[in-house]
């Protein structure tokens, strides 16, 4: 519980971050407008869609229908830059998760929107991890950034099908803006990378499952900007083993059958709320060989493999990491086991900021209403990160792990 300084110490700062937002909106309708949604998805409602919010803050039932009018001009038809917001509310979180810590990872992942019929933009039936299979559903690809200790979703795309790109008629139902094209959730993902790193936030290393470490060219433009990456990959992926000297003159293999003869150890890399965190890995230096015309080491960087399995399971799991030579192997497996950490940030957006409540169906309607959700959850995560600074309790990594020199 707060005592009464604290409690008016978080108003005040609960209210320069309003404003702050506020200097980017402009107008002085779109700051009320936002400000009514804001705490809005922050409040207790059940639902958090435009009408319920419109209701519960106007307490005026004759007067709930002029505020919902609002409500719904500022998030499906305002013009104002979401860039911009998310910026500023990553900047709120940021500063306050990383005063006693370093930033560890950068998390891509996508996650699905349940929807009945086939109007909201972006529907269509495919897979998603939110359901476990295939589904109606829209898909919002996300980056978000992590410390040992805090996480906070920094930005969102909506990925649109070629159904909805190359069809005319949907592009209008949908207002689809005309410069927006088809792009695959790599390529989503590398635009908020690149968009992050002109935002100059504080680097970590980059995190994503097979969707993008299977997608050589986003292997390859993280690398560019400087990243180090832990990525997942399909067993299917093709490498060349570093033998004891240094060298991969061997054959290409799938990286399934190489791991049949990799040495398997079990690693622990962190005390979890109920157990201590452990499972079966196996690791060894490769070389990526998805073509034929760079096989040497000179020609191609070196990268580890790392292999895990699941005893509660039996999955097997691939990854490409491209962490220093002399990286432990506890820290390697903490670094790629944050990706837990992108999980809790959709369970918290859906289940207490109302991200999946959106019953608008069109492009900026959608990215208006998640960038007031990632606004709520990076307030949120800084007044957490202050109130709750790291115990020292998770292991400290180091430096060249994180970052490249």
């Amino acid at each position: 519980m707060l005592d009464d300084e604290e409690e008016e110490e978080a108003g005040r700062r609960l209210d320069a971050f309003v404003n702050r937002i506020g200097d980017c909106l402009g107008h002085a309708k779109r700051r009320a407008s936002f400000a009514v949604y804001f705490l809005g998805l922050m409040g207790d409602g059940a639902r958090k869609s435009m009408e319920p919010i419109a209701a519960r803050a106007c307490g005026d039932p004759t007067r709930s229908d002029s505020v919902h009018q609002r409500i719904g001009q500022f998030i499906t038809d305002s013009h104002w830059d979401d860039h911009a917001v998310r910026a500023v509310a990553a900047r709120e979180a940021l500063d306050a998760m990383t005063a006693r810590q370093p930033v560890v990872a950068w998390i891509f992942d996508d996650t699905g929107f349940l929807k009945q019929g086939s109007h909201s933009v972006g529907v269509q039936r495919q897979y998603t991890g939110s359901a476990g299979k295939i589904a109606n559903c829209q898909l919002g690809v996300s980056l978000s950034i992590s410390t040992a200790f805090w996480h906070v979703p920094c930005d969102f795309e909506l990925y649109l099908p070629r159904c909805w790109t190359d069809d005319p008629n949907r592009r209008r139902e949908g207002k689809i803006p005309d410069d927006i094209e088809f792009k695959t959730k790599p390529e989503l993902a590398l635009q908020m990378l690149e968009r992050a790193v002109a935002r100059g936030y504080p680097r970590g290393v980059v995190l994503g499952d097979t969707a993008y470490g299977d997608a050589v060219h986003f292997r390859k433009r993280v690398a560019e900007l400087g990243f180090r990456y832990a990525l997942g990959i399909h067993g299917t992926a093709l490498v060349r083993r570093i033998d004891a000297q240094g060298r991969n003159n061997g054959p290409v293999t799938h990286v399934e059958a190489l791991a049949k003869r990799i040495e398997v150890r079990r690693v622990t890399w962190r005390d979890g709320t109920m157990k201590r965190l452990t499972a079966r890995f196996s690791f060894c230096r490769v070389v990526p060989a998805y073509d034929d015309r760079q096989t040497s080491v000179a020609d191609r960087d070196a990268v580890w493999l790392i292999v895990e399995y699941r005893d509660d399971t039996g999955e097997i799991k691939y990854h490409l990491a491209s962490f220093p030579e002399d990286a432990t192997k506890k820290h390697m497996v903490f670094v790629l086991k944050e990706r837990y950490r992108t999980e809790q940030v959709y369970r918290e957006l859906k289940g207490e900021l109302g991200l999946d409540h959106f019953e608008g169906r069109r492009f900026t309607g959608w990215h208006h209403h998640v960038t007031v959700a990632i606004c709520c959850y990076a307030f949120v995560v800084a007044e957490r990160a202050r109130a709750f600074p790291p115990s020292g309790a998770r292991p400290r990594i180091p430096l060249s792990l994180l970052r490249p020199t």
